[in-house]
């Protein structure tokens, strides 16, 4: 850090609200802040003691920007999105798990049910959020039995299986009246609201009809839904008679981690929670944060409960619903019921967080320590896959201080090589992948890892040497048994790990990893290919063509599996009929 030059840029800072980001010596963002006054804020980091978090951030800052807002709010609001934009190592935030999913039920002419994670459309009706997406899914999958709504996506010109089974009114041959489909809708909003009564007895009526026709089987159809449903609404506990939508937030602060838990009632009845798990930073600050942020990508409720020693100026200028603090009554209740959860679940989650990153990290400084490095934070790996040379593919997975990083994963379709030719394919990704990073000026990895042996080693150490782009370079190999074997170093020296330690169950981890993503990758090239090959003798189908059968039916089994109606879906009847004869030769 130039002090000098940091000092120059902190006289230069104005009075006034903004935001502020700091950037390490290769330029990255590695944390974003608001304040309401940038000069104060920003100077206080280079001033005074800090806790150790704020101190490993400042031995990073090599330089800073800023951004000058015209208030508090606007900062604010700012800071959450470059938050989602740089997602800087340093802003332990609540930005993941915010989509959760609602049941939208469309406002079309024919209406029909679906899962969305953004229920800001307001054309169209949305239940929830369910914070657990097995019950939304459930949900779903109940009033599609339960009401006969549409399912399919654009109405067909014959009817379905779902309308022999009475789950659909037929829209494709018969006209449905509107007030029909209100109907449903109030039906299908009562049952979520948790209104079953009318169903129940409806379906109970109907076990007994069956029963007594001695048609058991629908009798067990009708008893089996009748239990779906109760086991469905079975997990609304929690009930207000004023059926008021409201979220409840609670907080416990300890041992430099905040949990926040969060409770959602919906039509007076509470029906699930979230609970949120991060280092401490400002407990306000955060909090205020995490609220604003919630419900950029969440609907409001008609109110917010929040503790009362919750500062909610700030909140009260952008947050559109009631914000209450109650201080006795059920309300107040239900805040300190969220609290007490809060609390439960940093007690029961502390030790085993911190017993992981204990190891993780652990397990991380025993590998730099067995290669004579520093401790590698970042660390990329390599696998090649091929089926004699055909369909050659590679992938790249990283891992930082000890964790997948899946927005830094690379696939590589091998260009240069042909045959099978494991050291030939491993040159040309590393070759392609450092001089990208070399030319662009990314973020460099502390560690190179290939999968494989000496050989391996030798042509990426080989092409890493010419880019003189100083990364450490070593190998994992497997034994008879496919599991991870043996560590071998740059200078091909085997390096036994053991196997008890947290370090091989590390290396495992990454080793599985970034075969299973070069697998995954290899399959999808060859089925892409095999499914090109195949439509390439059909007449009358061209690469557009083509995009939308892969699109429709994803892979060669299933396409080989279609029937001619359902090609007929996608194609034109004459060319539906030639690639039918053509998938019939090649089964």
């Amino acid at each position: 850090m130039d002090l000098q030059y940091i000092k120059d840029k902190l006289s230069l800072l104005p009075m006034q609200p903004g935001c502020y980001l700091m950037k390490d010596k290769d330029g990255t963002v590695i944390y974003v802040g608001k304040a309401k006054k940038l000069k104060n804020r920003v100077s206080s980091y280079f001033a005074g003691s800090h806790n150790y978090k704020t101190t490993k951030l400042v031995q990073e800052i090599v330089d800073f920007e800023y951004i000058v807002t015209d208030s508090e709010k606007e900062a604010l609001l700012l800071e959450i999105n470059l938050i989602k934009d740089y997602a800087p190592k340093y802003n332990i935030s609540f930005m993941d798990n915010k989509y959760y999913p609602y049941i939208q039920l469309t406002k079309e002419r024919h209406p029909r049910l679906k899962i969305v994670r953004n229920a800001k459309d307001k054309k169209h009706k949305h239940f929830g959020p369910f914070p657990d997406g097995t019950a939304a899914r459930e949900t779903f999958k109940l009033l599609n039995r339960l009401y006969p709504l549409r399912k399919c996506n654009h109405i067909p010109k014959k009817t379905c299986l779902y309308y022999q089974l009475n789950q659909c009114l037929g829209p494709c041959v018969n006209e449905v009246d509107e007030e029909e489909y209100k109907k449903i809708t109030k039906q299908i909003t009562q049952f979520i609201q948790g209104d079953t009564k009318e169903i129940i007895d409806d379906l109970q009526n109907k076990m007994m009809q069956a029963s007594e026709s001695l048609n058991f089987e629908l009798a067990k159809e009708y008893r089996d839904l009748i239990q779906h449903i109760n086991h469905v609404t079975s997990k609304q506990h929690v009930q207000f008679a004023d059926q008021i939508d409201r979220d409840i937030f609670g907080y416990y602060q300890d041992k430099g981690y905040l949990s926040l838990q969060l409770f959602f009632m919906r039509n007076g009845k509470l029906l699930a929670r979230d609970l949120n798990l991060v280092p401490l930073q400002d407990v306000h600050e955060q909090i205020t944060q995490f609220i604003v942020g919630f419900y950029q990508e969440n609907t409001y409720p008609k109110e917010i409960l929040l503790p009362e020693d919750i500062d909610t100026t700030l909140l009260e200028e952008i947050v559109e619903c009631k914000i209450i603090k109650p201080q006795k009554g059920q309300k107040a209740k239900l805040v300190e019921m969220a609290t007490n959860n809060a609390k439960e679940a940093l007690e029961k989650k502390f030790l085993l967080i911190e017993k992981n990153q204990k190891a993780t990290v652990g397990a991380i400084k025993q590998l730099g320590e067995k290669l004579n490095m520093i401790t590698p934070r970042r660390i990329e790996l390599f696998d090649n896959s091929n089926i004699q040379g055909a369909y050659a593919v590679a992938g790249m997975v990283c891992f930082v201080d000890g964790v997948p990083s899946k927005k830094d994963y690379r696939k590589f379709k091998i260009k240069t090589v042909e045959g099978p030719d494991d050291y030939g394919s491993m040159k040309e990704v590393i070759y392609r992948r450092y001089y990208r990073v070399l030319v662009e000026g990314l973020k460099k990895p502390d560690l190179i890892i290939v999968d494989g042996g000496k050989g391996q080693i030798k042509v990426a150490k080989e092409v890493i040497d010419s880019l003189n782009i100083g990364i450490k370079v070593c190998g994992l190999a497997k034994d008879d048994h496919h599991s991870t074997a043996v560590l071998i170093d740059s200078d091909f020296n085997e390096i036994s790990i053991d196997k008890k330690s947290e370090l091989f169950f590390l290396l495992t981890r990454m080793q599985d990893e970034v075969h299973r993503y070069a697998i995954s990758f290899h399959k999808n090239v060859r089925s892409k290919s095999l499914f090109q090959s195949i439509l390439d003798d059909v007449e009358g189908i061209g690469p557009k063509r083509k995009k939308e059968l892969l699109k429709h039916f994803g892979s060669v089994k299933k396409l080989k599996e279609a029937t001619l109606e359902q090609l007929e879906e996608v194609l034109p009847k004459e060319v539906a009929k030639n690639l039918f004869t053509v998938l019939q030769n090649t089964k």
